[in-house]
Order: C-alpha cells, then structure tokens, then sequence
C-alpha cells in the first residue's frame, strides 16, 4: 500500500536556507525528504521523553522576574 502525503508550507526564506543546507550535504534528495526526517527525529524525541518540558514554573516565574527588572513587563 503506497503512502499517502499531505503538504506542509514553510516559510521561503527556511526553504532556502534548507536548499543550502542539502546542497553541501549528501543523503538528501530534496527539502520535503530533510523536513521529514527532521520531524521524524523530534517526534521520536518526544515519543521516548527525552525532551523535557521547556520551562518549569519557576523558570515562568523567573523570566518574569528578569523581564520586570528590565522594564519590558
């Protein structure tokens, strides 16, 4: 049974950085083969639990706090 794909848009200027990118490396055919495998990488990342939650609250908190000092909040 062939896979089905969807399409996904990124930005032009990502694509192009992308295209560069592929270009001085081999193993890549095109952008939608690097997206792809990046995205499978972070979703088996996600899936295993190696990657923690970005922020705790105390590091919300403290942000806030730093943001407050410099007159942003």
């Amino acid at each position: 049974m062939p896979t089905k794909y969807t399409t996904v848009s990124i930005p032009q200027p990502l694509h192009a950085k992308i295209e560069k990118l592929i270009a001085k490396k081999r193993g890549f055919k095109s952008v939608s083969d690097y997206v792809t495998y990046v995205l499978r990488e972070v979703v088996a990342m996600h899936e295993t639990k190696e990657v923690p939650e970005p922020f705790t609250s105390t590091d919300v908190e403290e942000i806030k706090q730093r943001l407050k000092a410099l007159g942003y909040l």
